[in-house]
């Protein structure tokens, strides 16, 4: 049987981006995956600026190398619209100008982002790169690390370290690493590709529409290349559980009947069907790693609660999995204990946003605010730059947790 020191599974952003920063390190990796690339994952298809700097940090070229793709779309923002309809423009760089300026973020769909990693690690030769390999059963070997068998059981290798980056349904982490889904922490999603829709944002903001009969829900609508969208819903499991739900039949009801969006779609064309997708999100702190393994990405419930963003995150992740599995291979040391120092160094990147992210979630609950907050912004430049802000700047997002900022807004 095959022996390794670092096997990767799955080479979505997460795995990928391990592999690569592993590579840049000298050190080898085997990285594999179940489908064989370029191949679709359902997703909102919108790379922020996160996701332009984790590129970065790559290879300094990477962005650039994006932006020359045909199928990747500058986007400078998100457009939040409120249930009662206000506009919250929020861009991703404050005071930006498209004409001069390298993108502060993109819309490319995940066939071919992912292929774009993709064709990053074809060209490592510290990375090997195997697809279609299906990997069923994981047991953990006498000597430490894990073997991997295929469904018919038969033994594929083993692997002193792996690195889980196999998405949401990953089987290792409801199985092996004992995470479960919970409603209350995992959002149910929908997407459909649509060409034809009107009223698209010239400099590519992304749409996030929260209606009054559809919350704690959104909807949304993202441009794409060549005249395309990307629509789509999505909504806490607990919530789609506790009103009973049909997610299909309320995103075509929307569409049929809004007002604004029956405008915008009297000529649009569905392009693809209507697929699910369920998002873990990271709402709450986890053990993402364990004896001889971590967790990334969507496999370690790392999603944004309240945009849904999870590429970005998922790279995070696999950069920090490749600096502790670095130490980990000049140590000898796979413990439990020594893997920790990935779960310190991931949620002291990502935790203050999570955890505000969550809070702002909970604003859903009270949409009026939400309405004045927007209301307020959309007639107010100095508010929506500060806002604008907020989103970009951790310290000051603090304050939309405090009731002073709301009382302020609603009495002056």
């Amino acid at each position: 049987m095959r022996k390794t020191d670092i096997c990767i599974l799955g080479a979505g952003p997460a795995g990928a981006t391990a592999a690569l920063h592993l590579a840049n390190k000298g050190i080898p990796s085997l990285l594999l995956d179940k489908a064989a690339f370029p191949r679709d994952k359902i997703c909102g298809d919108a790379l922020s600026g996160k996701v332009v700097n984790e590129l970065r940090r790559i290879s300094p070229e990477l962005p650039e190398l994006l932006g020359q793709q045909q199928e990747a779309l500058p986007s400078w923002g998100i457009h939040f619209i409120s249930p009662g309809g206000h506009k919250l423009s929020v861009p991703f760089k404050y005071d930006y100008a498209p004409e001069q300026d390298a993108p502060a973020g993109y819309i490319s769909k995940r066939v071919d982002f992912d292929n774009f990693l993709v064709e990053q690690v074809r060209q490592r030769p510290e990375i090997e790169f195997q697809e279609n390999i299906d990997v069923a059963k994981y047991e953990q070997a006498p000597e430490g690390g894990f073997i991997l068998s295929d469904k018919q059981g038969q033994p594929l290798l083993q692997a002193k370290l792996l690195l889980v980056a196999n998405g949401a349904q990953s089987g290792f982490t409801r199985h092996v690493a004992g995470l479960q889904q919970e409603p209350e922490h995992y959002c149910a999603g929908l997407r459909a590709y649509y060409k034809g829709v009107e009223g698209m944002d010239a400099d590519g903001f992304i749409e996030l529409h929260f209606f009054k009969d559809f919350l704690p829900g959104y909807f949304w609508i993202f441009p794409l290349p060549n005249g395309q969208a990307n629509v789509g819903v999505g909504m806490l499991s607990s919530a789609v559980s506790r009103k009973k739900v049909n997610l299909k039949k309320e995103m075509q009801q929307m569409i049929a009947s809004h007002p604004e969006l029956q405008k915008r779609f009297a000529k649009a064309e569905l392009v693809d069907s209507i697929k699910g997708y369920g998002l873990p999100l990271g709402s709450k702190k986890r053990s993402i790693s364990g004896e001889s393994y971590m967790l990334l990405g969507d496999a370690g419930a790392l999603i944004d609660p309240f945009t849904g963003e999870g590429i970005s995150n998922a790279m995070i992740s696999g950069r920090w999995a490749a600096e502790q599995a670095a130490k980990s291979i000049a140590a000898q040391n796979f413990s439990a204990a020594y893997l920790q120092g990935y779960d310190k160094a991931v949620y002291n990147r990502l935790w203050k946003e999570l955890k505000l992210s969550r809070q702002m979630q909970k604003l859903l609950h009270y949409p009026w605010l939400f309405d004045k907050v927007a209301s307020k912004a959309s007639r107010n430049q100095a508010l929506a730059e500060t806002i604008s802000c907020m989103f970009n700047d951790l310290d000051l997002r603090k304050r939309l947790r405090q009731p002073s900022f709301y009382a302020k807004l609603l009495f002056n």
